[in-house]
């Protein structure tokens, strides 16, 4: 019982830690003149935020398990606020299950999502077009899906989808972990990525699972 209260507390103190962190950064990026640092700097910003809401989950949780829903809805808020100036034009809504996973799943799934919704509201929406991101989960027993979906303006007429990557590593480095493909569709109007495996435990590998 100690030991349990002593770990939430040190979980509790990384995540603001963590806090601070993500509060510096940002600060950074709103001084710096080049666009190039800005950016980098918020990205940075952005991920360090996704694990520190990790940390609060499992400072909530006396499982040493992070419920999925609040976790990425938490994340999302803390996207939108810092990156969508005007939350009357784009919104960021989250659709998930009642999966529960590992911390070291979820900093994973996380991160995923972070790049994913980045990527979005960098390109799927410009000249300040309205629409919204999706972010959905999906888990029956060893399988699961995670997507990220817009309603901007997609794939471009005449253009070859994309090929995963999107521009980073990160994506497809994090996926790898689990074993997962990426799917890139074309939902007219809009862009859905999917990332997700079906039969993982067939094949030995430790999926996300519902609570």
């Amino acid at each position: 019982r100690e030991k349990a209260i002593l770990l939430q507390e040190v979980q509790h103190r990384v995540a603001n830690s963590l806090q601070i962190i993500a509060s510096v950064l940002m600060q950074s990026a709103r001084k710096v003149q080049s666009g190039e640092a800005r950016e980098h700097l918020q990205s940075a910003h952005n991920r360090v935020m996704s694990i520190a809401a990790v940390q609060r989950q499992l400072a909530a949780s006396a499982l040493g398990e992070v419920a999925l829903r609040p976790y990425l809805t938490q994340l999302c808020e803390s996207l939108g606020a810092s990156m969508i100036r005007d939350p009357r034009r784009l919104s960021i809504s989250v659709h998930a299950d009642e999966s529960a996973v590992d911390a070291r799943v979820s900093v994973s799934l996380g991160l995923i999502v972070t790049e994913l919704v980045i990527n979005a509201l960098k390109h799927a929406f410009p000249g300040r077009r309205k629409g919204r991101i999706v972010v959905d989960y999906r888990s029956e027993s060893s399988d699961w899906m995670l997507s990220v979906s817009d309603d901007g303006i997609g794939i471009p007429d005449g253009a070859e989808a994309p090929q995963p990557g999107l521009g980073t590593g990160i994506v497809d480095a994090l996926s790898g972990q689990f074993y997962a493909k990426i799917r890139i569709i074309d939902t007219q109007p809009g862009t859905s990525i999917c990332v997700g495996y079906e039969g993982l435990a067939e094949v030995g590998h430790p999926a996300p699972r519902a609570a």
